[in-house]
């Protein structure tokens, strides 16, 4: 890895609010290891110039939108740099009941990585989205709600790990309240359960999730590979025997129990990836 960059997204000018107020608190021994965030950052690992790819992917750590566990976000754009990928963690502003904000953290997030990829050693052709839990339901949203005019913000790829993908049944309702508040109509649930908004211009996914995964039930990965596949999209969905919820590539879940499958993870989305871009 050459080196650890931060960038302040929006420079204090957002265009919308979560409405909260105070410092981030840091929990640094839980789950969930920051909360209260209100304003969004970028954290770029680059891979040495020798391995450069030239390929990126934005990374949207889970948290069920209430705070984020920013170090799987962290290990996992470590590695990827390893591997001559360009990870870049997004610490993203948390909703509070204000559905836009996370989203136009990431959109915003993809458009400037699109707009400086010269600059970070980036082909703007090959900018993706990767995902964690309530980060592959934001992941999702980037996949689905982007927007084509002038410099685009749609991703060229999405990878999502155990994903929230409804906002309906099978869904996680905690997350759902901290999205979109304690009553959200019909239209809001339909517009942000992404498996809905799945068109012909849904960049290709690759989805991983635990078959005993107790917290977002693995059908919310099955629905959105459904989905694509019925718009005849790029996809590939993995199953893994065990592993439950929240587990990145220290070997844990959120519950701290192994996950046996790490490594296996790891060539699934290198050999994903080579085959979408023949890097290595």
């Amino acid at each position: 890895m050459k080196k650890i960059k931060k960038i302040s997204l929006w420079n204090g000018d957002m265009p919308t609010t979560n409405g909260l107020s105070g410092q981030e608190i840091f929990t640094p021994n839980e789950i969930i290891e920051i909360s209260n965030i209100t304003e969004a950052e970028l954290t770029i690992y680059h891979p040495e110039n020798k391995i450069n790819t030239g390929i990126a992917t934005i990374i949207c750590p889970g948290g069920g939108y209430a705070g984020l566990a920013i170090n799987t976000g962290n290990d996992f754009a470590a590695w990827l740099a390893s591997i001559g990928i360009t990870g870049i963690v997004l610490k993203y502003r948390l909703p509070n009941g204000n559905k836009e904000v996370p989203l136009d953290d990431v959109q915003q997030a993809i458009s400037y990585v699109r707009k400086n990829a010269l600059e970070l050693g980036i082909d703007k052709n090959k900018i993706g989205v990767t995902g964690f839990s309530a980060g592959g339901h934001l992941a999702g949203l980037a996949s689905t709600l982007f927007s084509e005019e002038k410099e685009t913000n749609r991703p060229d790829f999405s990878i999502l790990l155990y994903p929230l993908i409804t906002m309906g049944e099978n869904s996680h309702k905690d997350s759902i309240e901290n999205l979109l508040g304690s009553h959200p109509s019909e239209s809001e649930i339909e517009r942000y359960s992404c498996d809905k908004q799945v068109s012909i211009n849904t960049p290709p996914a690759l989805i991983l999730v635990s078959d005993d995964d107790m917290v977002v039930p693995p059908i919310n990965s099955i629905i959105y590979y459904e989905s694509l596949k019925k718009q005849d999209i790029n996809a590939a969905l993995y199953v893994f025997p065990q592993g439950d919820h929240g587990w990145g590539l220290n070997g844990l879940n959120m519950f701290g129990k192994d996950f046996k499958y790490t490594e296996e993870v790891k060539t699934l989305i290198k050999k994903w990836i080579n085959e979408l871009f023949s890097f290595a």
